[in-house]
């Protein structure tokens, strides 16, 4: 219990409640369309897929929790990681950011239902796929660097058995199919920055692996492709 208070400080728990509970809601409070079902389905899946997946990770690796609290705070994190991790992450706020204004000025003329349907099932995949990794891998910090302090080492289980960085691949899923969700062709254009900083960091954070991590030359020559299964 103490380690939990020490972890769940003021400002983690403001973090929390603006990237967790307010960003999810952007849509809604933006445009004022409290009757907008997709933007509540959107902003459901988010916080309850952040609360089941932070859960189960808990449960599994219980110090992982620690560790990306303290994302920020980390003194060896690779220093164009600490531009680079804010930025994209800023960059995925614009997708809901931007949903919100367009249905509020009206921008966008919107997506059919069943393509929205299928939009659903594809950021639903990508969540899965997303907190897959991170439940998987008791080394998923929220800022590249070697945890020679938590016994940093290889992770081969789980999606890693198929690409090197699950993660980056299921939160992609969930940023692109979010723009059709929330009915805005705007909102892909934070979409395309997110995705070319988070392929920037897929490849900076991987060559770094390689370098330094025991062992990744080795799973990387196994499991051939980043992201994308036959392609990168």
């Amino acid at each position: 219990m103490g380690a939990q208070r020490r972890v769940l400080t003021r400002r983690v728990v403001i973090q929390l409640l603006i990237f967790i509970v307010l960003v999810p809601l952007l849509p809604l409070l933006i445009s004022g369309r409290w009757n907008w079902p997709e933007a509540w389905v959107y902003a459901a899946a988010n916080i309850g897929g952040f609360a089941v997946s932070r859960a189960l990770a808990a449960r599994r690796h219980p110090d992982l929790i620690a560790e990306r609290a303290r994302w920020l705070q980390h003194e060896d994190a690779k220093a164009w990681d600490r531009w680079l991790a804010p930025s994209a992450a800023l960059a995925g706020v614009g997708i809901p950011l931007i949903a919100g204004l367009d249905e509020l000025l009206r921008w966008s003329p919107g997506f059919s239902i069943p393509v929205k349907g299928f939009s659903l099932l594809v950021f639903v995949a990508g969540s899965v796929l997303a907190s897959c990794a991170l439940i998987e891998n008791r080394f998923f910090s929220g800022m590249v660097r070697i945890q020679t302090d938590r016994g940093h080492h290889v992770v081969s289980g789980g999606p890693y058995r198929w690409i090197r960085h699950p993660g980056y691949a299921g939160a992609l899923l969930a940023f692109w199919s979010s723009a059709v969700l929330l009915d805005s062709w705007w909102a892909f254009l934070p979409a395309i920055v997110t995705t070319v900083l988070l392929v920037i960091r897929t490849q900076l954070e991987d060559t770094t692996l390689q370098a330094e991590l025991p062992g990744y030359g080795d799973y990387a020559r196994r499991v051939r492709f980043r992201l994308v299964p036959g392609v990168w």
